[in-house]
């Protein structure tokens, strides 16, 4: 490598040592930092670090599977990108239930979290946008139905079915139970992978999404150079991708100091402890999905969106109930009242909405009003 590209590289990729020295500032004298958090001020100040290196990386880890994805193509492109993203939720959960005190709900409100923040917030957001401006946008109604068609039994068995048990009190699945569940997710999901990469991957592309031209004006798209990012091999964006997990997860944990202070001392609702992990988790596929859907794309989008919801359910929920065993820390996967209420009507929603192949900006007003909904129930419900 040059040095004139070693220059460039350590420009484009700052926010690495950034995210390193936050690391280091809190595996040194971590302790001192959270014994001020009384302090407002410098406890606004530490959430606002640790959110921003925290997101920071996140965005990073998604841009570089970004990067592999367009060197895969779909619908590979976009399965890198969602794996990536789950790694992240997994790590970030795992961390953060182990930090302290078992919070035996925590998974469960952060994969609540993130179907809310995908299903109403990320697809409204990009409905709206792609409908505003294009006024009807198409999509492959197949592989829409084919997601849904794995999402709705996997999401209704994993937080709902544990409602309605009688094995076991309470929102909770007995050992056998989990396990039947561990391996019907892990089923489903392979036998998913297998249609969307072997059998049909002519179900998760459209051509006619790219005007006029069809495979034409992908064609031309592809033969210009890319001036945001030079030319890298995948061998080091896999590099980097791993590189900025690091302290995601690292800092993940952190973050749970404190989160739990404000949840502890300000009586703020349990539920925001997922909600800011889903947030940090959700966030960098909903820029990548909006910015799709903007460039009338909505193909791209929903697979980004769709496959984030399905990889959370058919992959989160399996590795929680292993990690929640191989650590003895008990975890419940029901949801209550208003939640389990909102999350089938989401469902039924999508179901509806992904019904012709087109949509438009009612369908995205409709949800973005659920993901409101969902924000006015955590302290309202």
């Amino acid at each position: 490598m040059t040095s004139r590209r070693l220059v460039s590289l350590v420009k484009r990729e700052w926010f690495l040592g950034a995210s390193a020295l936050t690391c280091l500032v809190f595996w040194l004298d971590g302790g001192a930092v959270f014994d001020t958090l009384s302090d407002p001020v410098w406890l606004v100040g530490v959430l606002a670090w640790l959110l921003a290196a925290v997101l920071g990386s996140a965005i990073a880890v998604v841009r570089h599977a970004d990067a592999l994805a367009e060197r895969f193509g779909e619908p590979f492109g976009t399965l890198i990108l969602t794996l990536s993203v789950t790694s992240i939720e997994v790590m970030s959960i795992t961390a953060v239930m182990l930090h302290g005190e078992n919070n035996p709900t925590l998974a469960r409100d952060t994969l609540f979290a993130v179907t809310m923040i995908i299903l109403n917030g990320m697809i409204g957001l990009s409905l709206l946008l792609g409908g505003w401006r294009y006024k009807e946008q198409q999509y492959n109604l197949q592989g829409a139905n084919a997601y849904l068609g794995v999402i709705i039994p996997l999401g209704v068995l994993a937080l709902i079915m544990p409602n309605f048990t009688v094995t076991t009190s309470g929102p909770t699945l007995s050992f056998g139970q989990e396990i039947f569940l561990v391996v019907l997710s892990a089923g489903l999901y392979s036998a998913f992978l297998f249609l969307q990469t072997r059998r049909h991957r002519g179900y998760f592309t459209h051509d006619d999404l790219y005007g006029d031209g069809g495979l034409a004006d992908i064609a031309a798209a592809a033969a210009e150079p890319d001036i945001h990012e030079p030319c890298m091999s995948p061998y080091a964006h896999a590099a980097l991708l791993l590189a900025y997990m690091a302290p995601v997860v690292y800092l993940a944990e952190q973050l749970a100091h404190p989160v739990d202070y404000v949840i502890e001392t300000m009586r703020a609702p349990a539920a925001l402890g997922g909600l800011a992990i889903a947030i940090l988790v959700a966030t960098p596929e909903a820029i990548g999905a909006v910015r799709a859907a903007a460039a009338n794309n909505l193909q791209r989008s929903i697979n980004i969106f769709l496959g984030s919801v399905l990889s959370t359910i058919g992959l989160t929920v399996p590795a929680i109930i292993i990690i929640s065993h191989l650590t003895h820390h008990p975890i419940e996967l029901g949801l209550q009242h208003t939640d389990q209420m909102l999350f089938l009507l989401t469902l039924a929603m999508c179901v509806v909405n992904f019904s012709s192949g087109r949509t438009n900006v009612l369908q995205g007003g409709v949800h973005l009003m659920l993901f409101a909904t969902y924000l006015f129930l955590i302290f309202a419900g």
